[in-house]
């Protein structure tokens, strides 16, 4: 039998799934505006035994939390180093996390351990695809450090503990700035960058997927355990034919909602844009697109409305590709009108807009993370990259236009001040890294 400090492993999902069945039968969900989903994994996070977990679980009614936003100090992760420890392995002393589908997470010191609980793999997650293709990446992916057996033969793998997550963030309600959101989503773009170059599809970016080593950074690419490999899963997944149950809430990509299992790495850009958008918007963060929990009943059909409602309906015209996916999404759902961007964010500045409308796109002719990756580089310095950039977000005949010496409001940080730099001329390396990440425009001549 499992120890208090171990209750959880006595605990199975079938069981774990009938309270959440009684949660809803009961409506305590609807009382407190979360899932059951919500409520129940609530009662497994927080409860330090079996019996305080299924009476959390009984609970009808339960006092809402205060409204008061934390400040930054008292930010930390979900682990409860006052309970008693566990050992996992060579780790003594470990402290639950967190919960997924299917796996536990545990912090020992410096380190957090995932310890794969479900004995079969459910595809696509598989935690040994997962670990080789952690070992094929480098910073700012998440660092492998190892993988073992623990004494009950489940299968482990350590990282380095990070405290946050961009999520952590999110939910304080508090606006992150300028600067944190460049540093932040450059080292997320550099490691899409660096997965997709490799053929690698993350097919989970969002916000607790980025891990943060601080309030303010640096942060780490997290979650690969549903990741696609071009080699590694093709005898599970062909190409052709993937998984479309893949992504979460409101950063899953229209193309998987619509049936087409073909999908490429651009279902990461939608996510990236989705969560972009939501870090920038004012005065506080809120979701781009809305979405019920994926154990609610129309869920999909619910974020499909809301995309629709929110950035207007796909054409024929605008999504060409879309016809002949297994369910097109044209003549089958109410028609929105299409929304131009300052109206569905006004409030976030226009460098970032622009930058959300060439990732939150319905054609997979999505921005690329390398393209983004290049055209914030601080080295590209000159009026031509200035031009390059503006192309992959729109604002060509505006810099065109710049006399030397005027500020140019792009978000990544390449060098304000253009003056003396009129007339330089790129290096030759430089034009062909730019347009090996498929941008073309006649200022690189």
């Amino acid at each position: 039998m499992a120890d208090l400090g171990d209750w959880r492993a006595s605990l199975t999902a079938s069981e774990r799934y009938d309270n959440i069945q009684r949660i809803t039968t009961r409506g305590d969900a609807a009382s407190l505006a979360q899932s059951a989903f919500d409520v129940e994994n609530g009662a497994y996070t927080s409860a330090s035994s079996r019996d305080e977990y299924e009476r959390l679980c009984q609970i009808s009614v339960v006092e809402p939390a205060s409204e008061a936003i934390a400040p930054d100090t008292t930010l930390s992760s979900k682990a409860n180093d006052t309970s008693p420890g566990i050992r996992i392995g060579q780790y003594t002393d470990c402290h639950y996390v967190d919960s997924g589908v299917t796996a536990e997470v545990y912090r020992c010191k410096d380190r957090a351990l995932k310890v794969i609980v479900e004995t079969h793999n459910i595809e696509p997650h598989n935690p040994a695809r997962e670990a080789k293709i952690l070992t094929l990446l480098k910073k700012p992916c998440i660092p492998l450090i190892e993988t073992f057996y623990d004494q009950e033969q489940r299968f482990v793998l350590a990282f380095p503990y990070m405290p946050l997550t961009l999520a952590t963030l999110l939910e304080t309600g508090k606006p992150l700035s300028d600067s944190l959101i460049r540093r932040l989503f450059t080292d997320l773009f550099e490691a899409l960058s660096q997965i997709h170059a490799q053929g690698i599809i993350h097919r989970d970016v969002k916000p607790s997927a980025l891990l943060l080593a601080s309030p303010s950074g640096p942060a780490f690419l997290s979650d690969f355990g549903t990741a696609w490999h071009p080699t590694l899963s093709t005898a599970a997944e062909p190409p052709d034919n993937k998984i479309l149950d893949i992504g979460t809430g409101p950063y899953r990509a229209p193309e998987a909602l619509f049936g087409n299992k073909a999908y490429g790495t651009a279902v990461d850009m939608w996510g990236a844009g989705a969560m972009l958008a939501e870090c920038c918007r004012r005065p506080h963060s809120k979701p781009l697109f809305e979405s019920r929990a994926v154990h609610e009943d129309g869920n999909q059909l619910g974020l499909i409305l809301s995309i629709f409602k929110t950035i207007g309906s796909p054409t024929r015209e605008s999504w060409p590709e879309a016809a002949h996916f297994r369910t097109p999404p044209f003549d089958m759902y109410r028609a929105f009108e299409r929304r131009e961007w300052h109206e569905v964010l006004p409030e976030v500045a226009p460098e970032w807009r622009q930058l959300v409308a060439e990732l939150v796109k319905f054609d997979s002719g999505r921005a690329t993370a390398e393209q983004v990756s290049v055209c914030r580089a601080q080295k590209f310095r000159t009026i031509a990259n200035m031009q390059t950039l503006a192309r992959l977000v729109g604002l060509t005949a505006y810099v065109r236009s710049v006399a030397p010496g005027e500020m140019i409001p792009l978000a990544w940080g390449v060098s304000p001040l253009v003056s003396g730099l009129a007339g330089s001329p790129m290096r030759s390396a430089e034009k062909a890294r730019c347009r090996g990440g498929g941008l073309e425009d006649p200022a690189l001549d």
